[in-house]
């Protein structure tokens, strides 16, 4: 595959465009108010980024920022992910503090977090713990029940026992924003919730659904397509081609198996709710745009079979740590091979792989985006990921390879710190310290603090570890734009090491 600079294949600009146009086309259609359920990232969308080259990790941020007069965040959280605790694995942080984070995040960006929905309610200390602290933070609080049969018994969701029984979310804009920290926490519900308890007080309101993945309007193989199916392999998310869609208007659309499976249902629940359907088929219920904002094809293939190679080796990281069922590493092989690559068509990976051969230690390779690859090996003062930096930043920085940027009477003390009173079992100096450490050299040391001037050019990076990497490096190299993938090899003779 070509290792040069990665082209563009998507305008930005043109996406925000049309996508709002085609919100507000939906809300204009439905008597001016809308529930839009959001799936996905609302900003960090860093897949979207990595398969559509131009797509911009906070699109779906600044497009709702256009429509922030009218728009409102409603936020469906499952209550047993506060009451048990659950962890988000990619940021390690709990549901609970997910919410929190994201509520700031919304209000600090300029939109309006009205309430959240706690579904599938019961009393639990933990949860009411949790939803005064939201009321005393000015939040809004309601409470959704279990409904038994849901969605399957129509009879449960249209009795009292079913929607009616659910707190009516106040609303005072013509735009609600429903999403959720996390798959699973109600967010559908939660709309069809409202539609019926709006038409019960003569309220005209609609539904919409966006989710970026899949595309409806690229074909079921294209490789964007199969690449969302490569991030959702541990759900199980399968692309299909949209049956009511084909039958109702004689054209393929790619949907998939979640929203073709309970569309009989969901077009029963809007007769009830409306009288006839608003939707002939699942695509139909979907505002996304994305696919006509693709401006090189060719581009977005290329970066899309990269993201699946990207998975396969996430795959197999978390089926080594025992998150994921084994079977998924075969599901990745499966879509590498649909698109006919192979872990050969990451460069780094050899690279990484060859070093750490002839050295025999620990090593992470970093590629460019002009295709050149740099190493860095695990010493007795660095971790591999911190050497690779040093290296990295010395190439781009054309320093010479000898000198020292950071003096190692400032490092040994550093090490003896973390063994010695902070009693840390692993003395190396990690990505984010050798960062902070040659921040601190920059003021005396010219050559330091041009080092630190080359790290926005590692931003869409490709990187190889040939062991997993503690949590604090992947964060740091994650912060600094570079896309990781790890060897699933631990600690000999270890289960447990400090992140």
């Amino acid at each position: 595959m070509p290792t040069s600079k990665k082209k563009l294949a998507f305008d930005n600009n043109k996406y925000l465009k049309v996508q709002r146009q085609e919100i507000l086309k939906r809300i204009k259609s439905f008597g001016g108010k809308l529930y839009l359920e959001f799936g996905g990232k609302l900003f960090d969308d860093f897949h979207a980024s990595r398969v559509l080259p131009g797509f911009q990790p906070d699109s779906k941020l600044q497009m709702l920022l256009t429509l922030k007069d009218d728009a409102e965040i409603v936020m469906a959280v499952n209550a047993d992910d506060i009451r048990y605790n659950k962890v988000r694995n990619d940021l390690g942080i709990t549901y609970e503090s997910e919410v929190e984070r994201l509520i700031d995040a919304y209000q600090a960006a300029g939109l309006y977090v009205s309430s959240v929905v706690l579904c599938f309610y019961e009393d639990n200390p933990t949860v009411k713990q949790f939803t005064q602290k939201l009321r005393k933070n000015g939040i809004k609080v309601y409470k959704h029940f279990r409904i038994t049969g849901y969605p399957q018994n129509l009879v449960s969701v249209f009795g009292s026992d079913g929607f009616e029984r659910n707190e009516y979310v106040e609303t005072t804009r013509s735009l609600i924003v429903v999403t959720a920290p996390g798959p699973g926490s109600g967010k559908m519900a939660v709309c069809l919730s409202q539609l019926y308890h709006d038409m019960n007080r003569g309220i005209k309101s609609g539904y919409a659904k966006y989710e970026t993945f899949p595309v409806w309007n690229l074909p079921l193989e294209h490789p964007v397509n199969l690449a969302y199916e490569a991030a959702t392999v541990d759900l199980a998310d399968v692309n299909m081609i949209d049956p009511y869609h084909l039958a109702a208007y004689g054209k393929t659309a790619t949907n998939y198996n979640r929203d073709i499976e309970t569309f009989p249902l969901l077009k029963t629940i809007f007769e009830k709710i409306y009288g006839s359907s608003p939707y002939k088929s699942p695509t139909d219920m979907g505002v996304n745009m994305v696919g006509f904002a693709i401006v090189n094809d060719a581009a977005a293939r290329e970066a899309s079979k990269q993201e699946i190679i990207r998975r396969y080796y996430q795959a197999k990281k978390n089926v080594f740590l025992g998150k994921f069922a084994d079977e998924t590493i075969i599901k990745e092989e499966a879509l590498m091979g649909a698109v006919g690559v192979t872990t050969a068509d990451r460069p780094v990976v050899e690279a990484c792989l060859d070093k750490a051969k002839k050295c025999k230690e620990r090593v992470v390779a970093i590629q460019l985006p002009n295709g050149k690859i740099i190493t860095g090996k695990r010493s007795i003062l660095l971790g591999a990921p911190a050497a690779m930096l040093l290296n990295t930043l010395k190439m781009l920085g054309k320093i010479d390879d000898h000198i020292h940027l950071i003096s190692p009477h400032v490092i040994s003390p550093m090490a003896d710190l973390k063994t010695g009173p902070l009693k840390k079992e692993n003395p190396r100096i990690r990505s984010e310290e050798i960062l902070i450490a040659l921040a601190i050299q920059a003021s005396s040391n010219p050559l330091a603090e041009l080092a630190l001037k080359q790290l926005s050019k590692l931003k869409g990076s490709e990187a190889h570890a040939s062991c997993i990497l503690s949590d604090a490096d992947l964060r740091t190299l994650n912060a600094l734009g570079i896309n990781v993938t790890e060897e699933p090899v631990g600690y000999a003779h270890k289960l447990y090491f400090q992140k």
